[in-house]
């Protein structure tokens, strides 16, 4: 099994988000343990980095990146990328699309993501990360 995981579980994970991390913990686990390959798109460990300023020094955002960017395939942009999310209609956010995007480059079966109704013209499957923990176990 192949998954993305969208920037808002990665930020669910890092922040230990009350009601959502520990499903972001799960996922994250299952790819620490093999169980499945998880990547994420390059600009989500740019989100992160911003997102995450008011909770963790810049030493600790460098370290916990560093440390899932081992543990995940991270998925490039580029132009042909870039241009594809600017072009597509279909999506009202460029950002989701980067994020579709990314999961068809890396043949992922899945994005995991609390977000479903923005990844509905994704050809990637969307999914909410409970529903994916029941799937999976």
């Amino acid at each position: 099994m192949r998954v993305l995981i969208d920037t808002n579980i990665l930020i669910d994970y890092l922040s230990k988000r009350p009601l959502f991390y520990d499903d972001a913990r799960l996922i994250i686990k299952l790819c620490m343990e093999k169980k499945m390959d998880g990547c994420i798109a390059a600009h989500s460990v740019m989100n992160a980095f911003y997102i995450l300023r008011k909770e963790f020094t810049v030493d600790e955002r460098r370290s916990v990146l560093i440390s899932l960017c081992k543990i995940l395939t991270v998925v490039g942009i580029n132009k042909q990328k870039l241009l594809s999310a600017l072009e597509n209609l279909n999506f009202m956010d460029v950002e989701d699309c980067l994020q579709a995007e990314c999961a068809k480059e890396f043949s992922a079966d899945y994005i995991v993501t609390r977000n479903i109704k923005d990844f509905q013209s994704s050809t990637v499957k969307p999914i909410l990360p409970d529903d994916f923990l029941k799937m999976v176990n």
